[in-house]
């Protein structure tokens, strides 16, 4: 009997430990999908200071690319890690889709936090200068929180962070 690859849909605020959940599930031999650090590998840091139009362009192509080679990667067969955030339900919703229509399953885990832990493990990524480390303020991450859109009854498994 054939198995289905399984694509893990990592959902969550910066700081939520998504990132560390998806180190986790590579040990196991899976690959890892993050258009942050693919668009971080091709443009730098820097991308950042680009006027927003462009840096969005930027991105608008990168998650292209990124969700071609998903697509690819899900009907050889194998099984994956996308840390990509997932704020928004229809964002969520798109990459179920995708994963069905390729012939994987996939298991969405929602990495919950309170603002407060969110707020200190950015402080500390913060001083960081890694692809998984843009700087986030605490303006910032109150726009955020106030934008994210939580998974209710979508299938997810909530893994409450401390």
């Amino acid at each position: 009997m054939c198995m289905k690859p399984i694509v893990y849909l990592l959902c969550g605020l910066g700081g939520s430990g998504k990132s560390t959940y998806a180190k986790k599930l590579m040990n196991s031999g899976l690959e890892k999908f993050s258009l942050d650090e693919y668009v971080y590998s091709k443009f730098g840091r820097d991308i950042v200071n680009l006027p927003e139009e462009v840096y969005l362009d930027h991105y608008r192509k990168a998650k292209i690319e990124l969700d071609n080679k998903l697509a690819e990667i899900i009907k050889r067969g194998h099984s994956v890690v996308v840390d990509y955030g997932f704020w928004r339900r229809s964002s969520r919703d798109f990459y179920k889709k995708l994963v069905e229509d390729n012939g994987g399953e996939w298991k969405l885990i929602y990495l919950k936090a309170s603002p407060e832990v969110l707020m200190n493990r950015l402080k500390e990524r913060n001083k960081r200068t890694d692809a998984n480390a843009f700087p986030v303020t605490e303006e910032m991450l109150l726009g955020y929180i106030e934008r994210f859109e939580e998974p209710n009854n979508e299938g997810e498994e909530i893994i409450q962070q401390v």
